[in-house]
């Protein structure tokens, strides 16, 4: 079966722990430290394969994880640090934390290369714990622990326009016939099991990408059958082409068919309702001399300034033209950039929670804030990166460190120290 949706586990390397040693060489009795950094943990980084088109990849295989760092060693000597792990998507796999249902990423567009999960940072060796009051530390930093998440990978097609309607009702031979898509076709329930894009050329270097969205049916958006698995790929079209056997060659009445697919939309989403639809009244080819009797009770009910009903025969390509032409009205009208979510769940801002953190003047006049809080987010957080830097400020400000060291009496210019992360404040 197509493959388009995947929960995993996923974990990041831990941080090497920091290096404890000293110098012992000939002449140099009393050498100082010279313990090492260890090196930082692999990140979890997803990427966008252009080549694939399903997440099979993540259906037998339910944890990944990143290498850790390397601890430090003696001579200042930086421990190596761990691979990254590289997760390859289709584009348009929308990336969820599991429980809440909350996006992480969203690979498509420019969101090519897109970071998940951050080593643990290396622990810093001895050597920078070097004090005029204590020349000879016998600790070093332990490495940040990794990160781990459950998430949830959906595939959601990336089409301009989605084909919906019951089982049979035409699509597939639409999509083939305005494509070089080479859906299956057959007379029977479901042969589409899982979303097909073809590529609408309508000259003049003009054109549109369609998707054909599998049959659904009533409860479909209650999760009967298929549905959810369906729905999902009708989120990011910008126009809906709903298809209705307007012949009842199956025997269904196309009125109550409309109303049964436009239900399923607006149950699962608002959203889904208030796109710019087009209802085509396939078969009208299969019922000539009450073509235009069925064609007028459709307009009469379905009709209205936002909403075209237009005649087709999928089969014989009567009208298909006409199609093309409206469909590429609709999408003029619409924005030309792709939907995207944006991120609503920072894995690295649930970290925190609950944990307490103090803020200290030393006799050298620092303002020395540690606890747990403050190694984690250090560990967690890659400081030499823009993205790092400004989650860092915006960590201090909001877990209100900031505050507390203005309570404190801080002053622009004055030291900070968070372990060995040393720094003039300004604000």
């Amino acid at each position: 079966m197509f493959a388009d949706r995947a929960k995993i586990i996923i974990k990041s390397g831990k941080g090497g722990d920091g290096h404890v040693s000293f110098r012992r060489e000939k002449y140099v009795p009393n050498g100082g430290p010279d313990g090492g950094d260890g090196g930082r943990g692999g990140d979890v980084v997803f990427e966008i394969d252009k080549g694939a088109s399903t997440l099979s990849d993540y259906r037998h295989k339910r944890k990944f994880a990143a290498t850790p760092g390397e601890e430090g060693k003696k001579r200042n000597c930086h421990g190596k640090n761990g691979e990254d792990l590289v997760l390859k998507v289709p584009e348009g796999t929308v990336i969820k934390e599991a429980q809440s249902g909350k996006v992480i990423a969203d690979m498509s567009g420019e969101n090519t290369h897109v970071v998940v999960l951050e080593g643990g940072g290396g622990g810093l060796g001895n050597q920078h714990y070097a004090t005029s009051t204590m020349q000879a530390p016998k600790y070093a930093q332990p490495g940040g622990e990794g990160m781990e998440l459950e998430v949830l990978l959906e595939l959601k097609v990336l089409a301009d326009v989605g084909l919906v309607g019951f089982p049979n009702a035409g699509k597939s031979t639409l999509l083939s016939r305005l494509s070089n898509a080479k859906p299956e076709i057959a007379s029977y329930p479901f042969t589409t099991l899982h979303p097909i894009l073809g590529v609408v050329d309508c000259g003049d270097g003009n054109g549109f990408v369609m998707a054909d969205i599998p049959g659904l049916i009533e409860g479909a958006s209650d999760g009967v059958g298929l549905g959810h698995e369906f729905l999902r790929h009708i989120e990011r079209t910008k126009v809906l082409v709903h298809m209705v056997d307007a012949a009842s060659v199956e025997g269904r009445d196309p009125i109550e068919d409309i109303a049964a697919i436009k239900n399923e939309l607006s149950k699962y989403s608002d959203e889904l309702i208030e796109k710019p639809q087009i209802i085509c009244a396939n078969k009208m080819d299969a019922c000539p001399d009450e073509a235009e009797d069925i064609l007028k009770r459709i307009r009469d009910e379905y009709e209205t300034e936002n909403v075209k009903v237009l005649p087709l025969s999928a089969v014989s390509g009567e009208g298909v033209d006409a199609l093309k032409h409206e469909i590429m009205e609709l999408l003029s009208q619409c924005d030309d950039a792709p939907t995207i979510y944006e991120q609503e769940y920072d894995p690295r801002e649930h970290v925190f929670e609950d944990e307490a953190y103090t803020v200290e003047i030393n006799s050298d006049g620092e303002y020395v804030v540690e606890g747990p809080k403050i190694e984690k987010m250090l560990g967690y957080t890659n400081l030499e990166s823009e993205k790092g830097f400004l989650f860092f400020q915006k960590f201090i400000r909001e877990q209100g460190i900031e505050a507390e060291m203005k309570k404190k009496g801080i002053q622009e210019g004055d030291t900070v120290r968070m372990y060995g992360l040393v720094f003039e404040y300004y604000e």
